[in-house]
C-alpha cells in the first residue's frame, strides 16, 4: 500500500527484458539464413505458472498462505472500512487456489485494536497484512497509516490456526511492534514482512518510499524487535522520490531473496506499480540483481509489469512457490484484483513471473 501519489522515475529494463529482445533478433536472423535458431520461449525454459482465479478476488495487497496437502489456501489483504471497520479482509480457498471465497474480517471491533486510533490519527483501513507461523502460533503484522505520512504504525495479532471454522480460531491483540513518525524518523512503518533466517533469527523488513526498505532483527515467540534493535536500511531508489515499497523475503538454494513493488500504486488504470527482486546470501544484505546492481542504488530485475489489461502489478507476498500479488484490472475500469502464479526458476536461481505466453508474446 503506498503513502504517496507522486509519479516516480519508470524502472529500468529487467536483463530478462534485454536477453529476450536480443535472443529475438538473433533468431530473426536465424530465420532468414534458413536456420533453426533456439528460442527463450521453448519448453525447457524456465517460466511462470497463472492461476485461473474466480470467486471473490476483489483483493489488494495480498498476504497468501498456500495450505499443506487437503489444507485450505488463504489470502488475508487490506481492509475496507465498510467491513469490520477497515480490519484486514480474508478469504479462502479449498480447491488449492483456483475459487476464492470472502469470509470475514481478522477483527470487527474497533476495540479489538483501540491503542492504533490513539498513535495513528485518521485511520480508516489496516493495510498490507503478513502472515506468518511460528512454533504452532500464527503471527498476523498489519499497517495503520493514512496517505502521505509516515506516521505509521506495524502492529501484531496471534491465532492459534488459520482455519476460519475451528472453535480455537481467533486473533488476540499484541500491541505495536514499530512506529515511524515524521521529523523523527526518515522511514514508513508499514508493509511488514517476516521471515526466520536459516540460523533461526527472525528478521522483520517494512518500508514504503522515506528512507526505503528496512530490515530489524525479531525474537520469537513475541514476535517482536530484540531490545536495542535498530533497523538498517538494505534497498532505495536512490532518488527524490524514493518510490519503492511492498518488501517480502524469502529463502531458496543459499539465497535470500528480496521482493519489492516499485513506482505508483492505488491510482487504477494510471498506476505504474511493478514488482523487482534481488538476492543476497546472507538476510542482511547487500542485495543485487542478476547484473550485480545493488538494490541499494536502484538495483533489482524488473519481475512482473503492466502487461495488456493487467496494469500495475504489485503488493506481492510469497509461499510455497506461488507469489501473489494485485493489479489493477482495465476491463474492470481498473479496479483491483488477486493474482496467483508458481514462479519458475532459471538454471542460474532467478525467479520467473511470467508465462511462457507473456514471454513469446516479448520475441
Amino acid at each position: 500500500m503506498t503513502d504517496t501519489t507522486v509519479d516516480a522515475p519508470p524502472a529500468r529494463r529487467s536483463r530478462r527484458t534485454l536477453l529476450i529482445g536480443g535472443v529475438a533478433a538473433v533468431a530473426a536472423l536465424g530465420l532468414a539464413a534458413g536456420v533453426v535458431a533456439w528460442s527463450p520461449w521453448s519448453e525447457d525454459v524456465a517460466a511462470a505458472t497463472a492461476l485461473e482465479l474466480s470467486g471473490d478476488i476483489h483483493t489488494h495487497d495480498p498476504a497468501l498462505v498456500v495450505g499443506e496437502d487437503g489444507e485450505d489456501w488463504y489470502v488475508y489483504s487490506t481492509g475496507d472500512v465498510q467491513k469490520g471497520f477497515g480490519s484486514p479482509q480474508i478469504r479462502r480457498s479449498t480447491d488449492d487456489g483456483e475459487t476464492w471465497e470472502y469470509v470475514g474480517t481478522a477483527w470487527d471491533k474497533p476495540d479489538d485494536v483501540a491503542w492504533v486510533y490513539d498513535e495513528v490519527s485518521g485511520v480508516q483501513n489496516f493495510w498490507a497484512p503478513e502472515l506468518v507461523e511460528h512454533d504452532g502460533t500464527w503471527y498476523l503484522y498489519y499497517a495503520a497509516s493514512t496517505f502521505g505520512t509516515n506516521g505509521s504504525v506495524i502492529g501484531l495479532m496471534t491465532s492459534p490456526t488459520l482455519d476460519v471454522d475451528s472453535p480455537d480460531y481467533g486473533w488476540t491483540d499484541q500491541g505495536m511492534v514499530w512506529r515511524s513518525a515524521p521529523g523523527e524518523t526518515n522511514y514508513n512503518a508499514i508493509d511488514a514482512g517476516v521471515i526466520t533466517a536459516e540460523d533461526g533469527t527472525a528478521w522483520m523488513t517494512f518500508g514504503s518510499f522515506w528512507g526505503g526498505i528496512q530490515l530489524v532483527e525479531l525474537e520469537w515467540p513475541s514476535g517482536k524487535p530484540v531490545d536495542g534493535a535498530e533497523p538498517v536500511t538494505i534497498a532505495t531508489r536512490n532518488n527524490a522520490t524514493n518510490a519503492i515499497e511492498a518488501p517480502y523475503l524469502m529463502y531458496r538454494d543459499g539465497y535470500y531473496y528480496l521482493f519489492v513493488s516499485r513506482d505508483k500504486c492505488c491510482q487504477g488504470t494510471d498506476s505504474t506499480y511493478s514488482i523487482a527482486v534481488g538476492r543476497s546470501t546472507e538476510v542482511t544484505g547487500p542485495y543485487v540483481d542478476s547484473w550485480g546492481n545493488s538494490m541499494m542504488f536502484d538495483g533489482g530485475d524488473e519481475l512482473l509489469s503492466t502487461r495488456g489489461t493487467m496494469i500495475g502489478p504489485g503488493g506481492q507476498s510469497y509461499s510455497d512457490g506461488y507469489l501473489a500479488f494485485h493489479y489493477y484490472d482495465e476491463d474492470l475500469g481498473g479496479d483491483f484484483q488477486l493474482a496467483i502464479r508458481e514462479l519458475g526458476w532459471t538454471e542460474d536461481g532467478w525467479p520467473v513471473a511470467w508465462t511462457a505466453d507473456e514471454l513469446a508474446s516479448d520475441a
